[in-house]
């Protein structure tokens, strides 16, 4: 992604650190974080300075790589249960957590009782974890582009940018490549209450780009509806069903709701670590509850009355009979076959 004229990932692994952009200090500053031990990316990940389902696959895996680093050769195994446990408790939601984790912790445990071969597997098999995972943003874009007309005015929900990946994006993806064919695109950017992800990360990556776009409060996009105003809706994902039910951030359901009412294409975009082969349909999907204070309080100051409680689901599922179609790095499917489709 581009920042200030330079090039950047969203996360990476560099001189046995782990290294990521702190989302919870922009747009207002720009801050690389980095951490040495696994408990120090968990509570990263807990704390949200990584999010993005795919952003947070590839921490989880370098943080898996870390633990293996700075495990004692007769506790190894030990060790890294324990981090792998720990990880992945973070985020239930998101499968890419789960999917980078374990991938690490699997492939590094064949290699026992080489420890210090074990170590190194550790390394290369999450940067070729995240590596994919770039790849694959990469691919979705040039493939989604093609359902861009020209002209399009796009809605887009939360962020699924560079930011929220290893780079490129999943949504963003095809808003740029659609950007760089000079298809005089307009982006309407949901706000995504409570933590503001809209606002905040996916506007400051348009503006860096130079794609046109404006900041909407999330209860807007029905006016915008109602006028006419938009021709397609793309989101990402935190997880993919077998069914193409999916889940995304809290707010995307609705979105979905007013599309089909309009008769607005919907599109899902999301990489292959985002599918959950194991998970039938949305009911299955854990959603994460969090702290009320996210809803009530902004930089320490209350946005509401401080003695009422406030219910804070960070996830919804959107049904896959509202989904248009799931833009993949194999191909845009239809809900129903996407999971079968993207492993062929």
């Amino acid at each position: 992604m581009q920042i200030n004229g330079k090039e950047f990932a969203s996360v990476w692994f560099e001189h046995h650190r782990v290294k990521m952009i702190d989302q919870n200090k922009l747009p207002w500053e720009f801050c690389v974080a980095e951490y040495a031990n696994y408990m120090e990316v968990v509570n990263a990940i807990r704390e949200m300075t990584v999010r993005g389902a795919p952003a947070i696959g590839a921490a989880g895996a370098y943080a898996m790589a870390l633990a293996a680093q700075n495990a004692p050769d007769e506790k190894f195994r030990a060790y890294l249960r324990t981090a792998h446990d720990e990880l992945i408790a973070t985020r239930p939601t998101a499968i890419d957590l789960n999917n980078g984790v374990s991938h690490v912790y699997e492939s590094t445990l064949k290699f026992i009782p080489d420890y210090a071969h074990a170590r190194r597997v550790a390394i290369l098999t999450a940067k070729e974890f995240a590596q994919k995972s770039a790849e694959d943003c990469h691919q979705i874009g040039h493939v989604g582009q093609e359902i861009v007309p020209h002209g399009a005015r796009i809605l887009t929900h939360c962020n699924a940018g560079a930011l929220a990946t290893v780079d490129w994006g999943t949504a963003l993806s095809v808003i740029r490549m659609a950007h760089k064919k000079r298809k005089d695109i307009f982006v309407y950017v949901d706000e995504t209450r409570p933590r503001f992800q809209g606002a905040r990360l996916t506007a400051f990556e348009l503006e860096q780009e130079g794609i046109p776009h404006a900041i909407i409060t999330d209860g807007a996009a029905g006016f915008y509806f109602w006028k006419n105003e938009i021709d397609l809706v793309i989101t990402g994902a935190d997880r993919v069903c077998l069914n193409g039910d999916i889940a995304n951030k809290i707010g995307t359901y609705e979105k979905a709701v007013l599309a089909h009412e309009h008769n607005i294409p919907f599109y899902i975009a999301a990489p292959l670590t985002t599918f959950d082969f194991t998970c039938k349909e949305g009911a299955d999907i854990p959603i994460e509850i969090r702290d009320e204070d996210e809803v009530k309080r902004y930089n320490g100051s209350y946005l509401a009355n401080p003695g009422s409680p406030a219910l804070n689901p960070a996830f919804d599922i959107t049904p896959a009979k509202y989904i248009t179609g799931i833009i993949t790095h194999r191909g845009i499917f239809k809900p129903k076959e996407a999971a079968q489709k993207v492993q062929g």
